[in-house]
């Protein structure tokens, strides 16, 4: 039997965990670090092969040089997302460029981080059933992601700020290379984790069942 208030808990941290990209350079305890890593274990795997694995970086140096990767890559990809915004109201804008703003602080910030978690995945051990499907692969994800949601999850009822990045997949060979990530492996998923310069977690903006789920057929209301 589940606890009410362990439920409770469950549903708060699913339905607070937005994007938290100010975080203070504050270190996190080890036994904290653990349990966001346990939390990460924990999720599902296809033929449960936990075809995953994350670096836990937290050397000055190697997260400065992540920084030098991740930050170029930033610039240029708000870059042209801004300029596809222009025109908008400014009502319409102002969220925008709020997200913009914080995006610039975690790459202006990122070597400052206490922890950076990269997830990396090894499609050998990963039964990808879609791999021959004449389509973008995505099975394979499902490997990795949950994992990533998991310690994600984690840092919520840790009180831990944190964000799911993937720019620094741009120049992935020079972020193996830095990490010593062996040939077979792919990098997945950049998570800073810290605690929170401001509020941190807090009330998600999502659309609802009505809009994303269909009863038996696609396209058929759920509700």
């Amino acid at each position: 039997m589940t606890d009410d208030s362990e439920t409770a808990g469950l549903y708060a941290s699913m339905s607070t965990l937005r994007a938290v990209r100010k975080l203070r350079p504050d270190p996190i305890p080890d036994d904290v670090l653990e349990r966001v890593l346990q939390a990460a274990c924990w999720a599902p795997t296809g033929g449960n092969t936990q075809p995953w694995r994350v670096v836990v970086i937290t050397d000055p140096e190697v997260k400065a040089s992540m920084k030098e990767i991740y930050a170029p890559e930033w610039a240029k990809y708000v870059g042209g997302f801004m300029k596809m915004m222009e025109g908008l109201p400014p009502e319409q804008l102002a969220p925008w460029e709020r997200v913009a703003a914080a995006g610039d602080y975690l790459a202006d910030h990122l070597d400052e981080a206490p922890a950076l978690l990269l997830f990396c995945g090894n499609p050998k051990m990963m039964a990808i059933t879609d791999a021959k499907l004449d389509r973008v692969s995505v099975v394979g994800g499902g490997s990795i992601y949950p994992a990533v949601q998991n310690a994600m999850l984690a840092c919520v009822a840790e009180g831990l700020g944190c964000t799911l990045t993937t720019l620094h997949c741009l120049r992935e060979a020079e972020v193996m290379e830095l990490l010593k990530i062996p040939e077979g492996w792919a990098t997945a998923a950049l998570v800073p984790i810290g605690y929170p310069v401001g509020k941190g977690h807090g009330p998600i903006s999502r659309q609802a069942p009505s809009q994303l789920a269909f009863r038996d057929t696609f396209g058929n209301a759920w509700s």
